[in-house]
């Protein structure tokens, strides 16, 4: 009973390899197309690409029989690739969606610039507002790990004005 899971499992599995498109040409705009059925009539011999169930044609070389020993086996496919048809265009298409892309990660860029800026401003505004709280030298309490109140001293202090000095020095520019 397993073996018949598999096997339709199997069988599920490789189904849309068979609905892969098997032609592909360069329409009259320039475009690949990808297709199932064959093109029209209209497209150049030149422009197909692919062919249904066949290898793309070989350009005529002359040579039907296979090369012979001696020979360099390198020509004949250095003319097969130089013979090969080149798409003649760009595809519109994806050059547009390429163009709203950037547009789309320039305009996320901007937006991550402008919420770093704020951010940055706020830090700014909170060190400036507590440099200024710790030179007034009002007494300053903090609460510690275990939830008591503990008076800052003249190092704490210190050290407290320096850390705040170098949130505005990166961040108030």
């Amino acid at each position: 009973m397993k073996f018949m899971h598999w096997l339709l499992v199997g069988c599920v599995v490789a189904l849309p390899l068979s609905a892969s498109a098997q032609w592909q040409w360069i329409d009259k705009n320039g475009k690949k197309v990808f297709s199932d059925q064959a093109p029209p009539p209209d497209v150049p011999e030149k422009n197909i690409l692919r062919r249904s169930g066949t290898p793309p044609p070989r350009p005529a070389t002359g040579i039907d029989a296979p090369a012979a020993e001696g020979t360099d086996a390198a020509a004949p496919k250095a003319r097969e690739s130089a013979a090969a048809p080149k798409p003649s265009g760009v595809d519109k298409e994806l050059e547009e969606k390429t163009k709203k892309a950037e547009a789309e990660e320039k305009a996320k860029r901007a937006a991550e610039e402008a919420k770093v800026a704020k951010s940055k401003a706020d830090n700014c505004a909170r060190a400036r507002e507590g440099k200024s709280t710790l030179d007034s030298g009002i007494r300053i309490a903090k609460v510690n790990a275990k939830g008591e109140r503990e008076i800052m001293d003249d190092t704490t202090r210190a050290d407290e004005q320096k850390r705040v000095q170098s949130v505005i020095d990166s961040d108030c520019k």
